[in-house]
């Protein structure tokens, strides 16, 4: 592993690629896959721990003949670690684990720390893309992100995070909340200018 903060993801792709996306908890791969596909300059990195997500992404991968996805078989936080500085354009977390438990809170995804961690690594402009159906779970994302000095919330209008945007494809999880009667809601945050600071 790379001295903390030394990866330059675009490394990890054969072919060059203009930018790098990332998706921390990718499920079955079907948001990934279909992004990959649809942004075939961008090089996308999949983190993900569960057996069968990564089998069925693997196999969509070999489907469509998709080069430009990367996958890290571990917890999503020891790549987030690894990566330099203002090197990925955008980062996806959707419908992470919301841990209901009190006990289980501190192993949520979205936390003060990997806001942290995801500012240091997007580039200036860079997005993140957060989405839940869990409401508590909602709040806290909103209260973490919005608070947090390097991201700009960008919904402007109700509409702006109550439906997912064109170029979000749908998950199976968005579409199990739908079946299951909850509402999947949709944050998109813009990470900042430093002001000359990295």
């Amino acid at each position: 592993m790379p001295a903390q903060g030394r990866l330059d993801p675009r490394a990890l792709f054969a072919a060059p690629v203009e930018a790098v996306w990332l998706e921390l908890g990718f499920g079955a791969g079907e948001h990934l896959a279909t992004q990959a596909a649809a942004q075939p300059s961008r090089g996308v990195i999949g983190c993900e721990v569960f057996e069968n997500g990564i089998a069925k992404l693997l196999a969509e991968v070999k489907r469509q003949g998709l080069v430009n996805i990367r996958l890290f078989i571990d917890d999503a936080r020891v790549l987030v670690q690894s990566l330099a500085a203002a090197s990925v354009e955008r980062i996806f977390i959707l419908f992470p684990d919301p841990w209901p438990k009190q006990r289980h809170h501190k192993r949520r995804l979205v936390s003060a720390a990997m806001l942290d961690a995801l500012a240091h690594v997007l580039v200036d402009g860079g997005e993140l893309r957060l989405a839940t159906d869990d409401m508590e779970y909602l709040r806290v994302m909103l209260e973490e992100a919005t608070m947090h000095p390097a991201f700009e919330w960008q919904a402007r209008r109700p509409q702006d995070w109550r439906q997912r945007p064109a170029d979000w494809p749908p998950t199976r999880y968005e579409q199990k909340a739908l079946a299951a009667g909850r509402r999947a809601l949709f944050l998109r945050f813009r990470r900042r200018s430093r002001g000359g600071r990295v």
